[in-house]
């Protein structure tokens, strides 16, 4: 799941260069900083979650509880998306960081569906590319705001169709929205990385950059590649990754 950045291009305040750089790269660290941690406690839970028969016969031994974690996964990312203007950056990285170590509890499962080697190695490509495409997002002088709609459009069909599939089963389709996803979440890292730099510029240069300001965009940030980085990582395993 992504959603848009907030911000309107209009750029009434004077900014020096230097300066304009030197809070965009607070803000890049911020979001790397956050994002790593996040990926580390996704890390830490799942293998905990793993290492407990008692957490995994509840959580997986139990289809309501693992529903219930899944809808809390997505609450919380709902929240985060939608009330991080309203709410301060803390609750919000405090929600982020809730929302990851859930994930851990919910991804465990990787862990018994495929070999160690496979899961380092699609987490190494995963990492690769991921690294490539935000530089590409970072630099790029293009105005991808129009990638967005169609992004979109392209993860709810995705949605959509890993919803029908689970009734039909269809081997087929699910290779289709697992190579389809991999595109989307590619486009998904370039266009939000983008995002994120446009939306510290505008806010800057007019005049709003305040640190808290900064910070939401940050965590905001944050959110938007780990979905994307997590979300790439799942689809790479799944097509590098051979069933146990």
């Amino acid at each position: 799941m992504s959603t848009e950045f907030n911000y309107q291009e209009q750029y009434p305040a004077e900014v020096s260069e230097a300066r304009l750089g030197e809070l965009f790269a607070g803000v890049m660290q911020r979001v790397y900083g956050w994002m790593s941690l996040g990926l580390l406690l996704t890390t830490i839970v799942a293998i905990v979650t793993l290492s407990s028969e008692t957490i995994l016969n509840l959580v997986f031994g139990n289809m309501l509880i693992f529903w219930g974690l899944f809808i809390g996964e997505l609450i919380l990312v709902i929240s985060v998306s939608r009330a991080i203007g309203k709410m301060s950056s803390n609750v919000g990285l405090a929600l982020f960081f809730a929302y990851s170590a859930l994930n851990g509890v919910t991804l465990s499962v990787i862990f018994l569906a495929y070999g160690l080697g496979t899961i380092i190695l699609a987490f190494g490509t995963t990492t690769l590319i991921f690294i490539i495409l935000t530089v590409v997002g970072l630099t790029t002088k293009e105005d991808l705001t129009k990638w967005g709609p169609l992004l979109f459009v392209g993860l709810l069909g995705i949605i959509l169709a890993s919803v029908v599939n689970f009734f039909f089963a269809s081997t087929a389709l699910d290779w289709i929205v697992t190579y389809l996803g991999i595109l989307i979440f590619l486009g998904l890292i370039v266009y939000d990385s983008n995002m994120i730099k446009k939306a510290t510029y505008a806010t800057v240069l007019q005049g709003n950059g305040s640190q808290e300001i900064l910070r939401g965009i940050a965590v905001m940030g944050a959110l938007h590649l780990y979905l994307d980085f997590i979300n790439l990582f799942l689809r790479l395993l799944r097509v590098l990754g051979r069933r146990r």
